[in-house]
């Protein structure tokens, strides 16, 4: 293998001018001077809880001795199937082998007849109109609007009404304030009048 030869000057990349002028004249002065912060973040207590968990299950599944395990026998166990299930196996069984011997030669020949109704003369019309208003709507040229002046109408009610809701808000708060012990106080009289001579 023969030995690496160093490249020559020319064989070297060039760097720009522009470049280069700008490296050879740059100062360092006039660099900003910065501090550097170092900062080393402490991990919080659940951080040191969960890692020492997690070296505990390490170590634990490390030192783990396999001749602590106890031999066991593993069994296995035959679930027969119920009457259902049996029942259910044999229908599936015999709708199969029923689908797989059919003979299609006992099949009636029928020719399929593709129908297309055409629309009648009502549902014509009703789409011709429905696309006429469609049309106007979308070619609609509002060039030929003529502008509006909205009016707002308010009208207030007259004296009368004035007056006649004045006497029911009265009648409503005269019966509301009303105070019963201004009232008098009455006897009752029961008047159960005997009929004469006359009137027998």
């Amino acid at each position: 293998m023969s030995a690496p030869v160093s490249p020559q000057l020319k064989d070297l990349p060039k760097v720009n001018l522009d470049l280069k002028s700008e490296l050879e004249g740059f100062k360092t002065v006039n660099m900003k001077k910065a501090e550097t912060h170092e900062k080393n973040v402490l991990p919080t207590a659940e951080d040191v809880k969960q890692e020492r968990q997690h070296s505990e299950l390490i170590q634990g599944v490390e030192s783990f001795k396999p001749e602590r395990l106890k031999r066991t026998n593993t069994q296995e166990k035959i679930v027969l199937p119920n009457a259902q299930d049996v029942a259910t196996e044999k229908t599936q069984k015999a709708l199969l082998q029923g689908v797989e011997a059919f003979d299609t030669g006992k099949l009636k020949h029928t020719e399929t007849q593709e129908k297309n109704p055409l629309p009648d003369k009502d549902v014509v019309k009703q789409e011709k109109v429905h696309q006429n208003l469609l049309e106007g709507v979308e070619h609609f040229d509002k060039t030929t609007m003529k502008p509006t002046q909205t009016q707002e109408k308010n009208p207030l009610p007259d004296p009368e009404a004035i007056e006649q809701e004045r006497g029911k808000q009265n009648l409503i708060a005269g019966i509301e304030n009303f105070d019963p012990r201004k009232l008098k106080h009455t006897e009752t009289q029961e008047k159960n009048p005997l009929p004469t001579k006359e009137g027998k």
